[in-house]
């Protein structure tokens, strides 16, 4: 084991969430001890820190596996890989894609990550083997990309975009583009022109527009739907374009215990609407148990009120 400790098993595995695009998704968090990341994104759910090129504390792919084993079962659509952080930072990932693969069965395989680290030889070939790859990609003016993802130093957005086309034209799975709109940043009409050519040379399955609707690590704001249909409309009508929307989820009842409620809302803050469509009747009971104990509390976004655990109320910065 390296300088993770085991007691980092139990948030290892997350979920599983019903994600608005990926369908019943079982998360596993590669950098469940801390953020870890090569950006510092201004939307980011996580708290702000410094930037990193590498993992400094990780965890064995045994332990992963282990973990998975315990959760993986016919009703997940998608095993997703994502950490507190960016998931492709994990030293062992070709090798943990390798060993997923051995046991999913029908289960679909999943990253998201930022992009950044496709300049990785090891890292593109890994993500090749991957059933479903989601990329982000919200800027391409170098200006406006430092401002929004605040990348560590020596990330140029130029070389993200090449290897992102050229990624396109390899990749034999599906192949998802996400663009998140930041108010008074890159929702002007110039950047997604820019936006548009860039995008007209990658062959994405499905390109999803969204804008910020969870609480931000920085003082920033989304758009409109409004405003993003807008936006919408400005990119070439033979572009997959798709506005991000948190409709449509089917019901799927699921039982979490207190711990795993806990664990899960720190990974991903949940609407009501979400706990409706995720949690079935006992583990509804355990959710106000826990909100009238006041370890869940609850934030509001624009018009959203989300829920997440009352010791993260204060991590963000204001």
């Amino acid at each position: 084991m390296s300088v993770t400790e085991s007691v980092e098993k139990n948030n290892i595995i997350f979920g599983p969430l019903n994600s608005r695009r990926f369908g019943m998704s079982l998360g596993i968090d590669l950098s469940p001890s801390h953020k870890q990341c090569n950006f510092d994104c201004l939307y980011c759910e996580l708290a702000p820190s410094a930037t990193v090129a590498k993992q400094e504390s990780t965890i064995q792919v045994k332990e992963i596996i282990n973990e998975l084993k315990k959760h993986l079962h016919e009703k997940i659509d998608v095993i997703t890989l994502t950490a507190n952080g960016e998931p492709t930072l994990y030293p062992y990932l070709d090798e943990l894609i390798d060993a997923i693969n051995m046991i999913k069965g029908d289960t679909q395989t999943l990253i998201l990550t930022n992009s950044a680290t496709l300049m990785d030889t090891k890292v593109y070939n890994a993500l090749l083997k991957l059933d479903q790859v989601k990329l982000s990609l919200d800027a391409v003016s170098p200006d406006i990309f430092k401002k929004i993802d605040r990348p560590h130093k020596s990330i140029q957005i130029e070389d993200i975009v090449a290897k992102v086309q050229k990624f396109s034209k390899e990749y034999k799975g599906k192949l998802f583009i996400e663009i998140l709109f930041v108010h008074g940043l890159n929702d002007t009409k110039e950047e997604v022109s820019k936006l548009n050519e860039a995008l007209r040379s990658i062959n994405a399955s499905r390109i999803d527009l969204g804008t910020i609707d969870r609480p931000p690590a920085y003082p920033v704001t989304g758009i409109s739907y409004k405003e993003l249909h807008k936006l919408a409309q400005l990119f070439d009508a033979d572009l997959p374009v798709h506005i991000a929307s948190r409709q449509h989820a089917e019901a799927n009842r699921t039982s979490y215990l207190e711990e795993d409620i806990i664990n899960t809302l720190d990974k991903r803050p949940l609407t009501q609407e979400d706990i409706t469509l995720l949690f079935d009747d006992e583990s509804k009971k355990r959710f106000q148990k826990l909100l009238h104990e006041k370890k869940i509390a609850s934030k509001k976004l624009g018009n959203i009120e989300f829920y997440i655990p009352a010791k993260n109320l204060h991590r963000k910065k204001r």
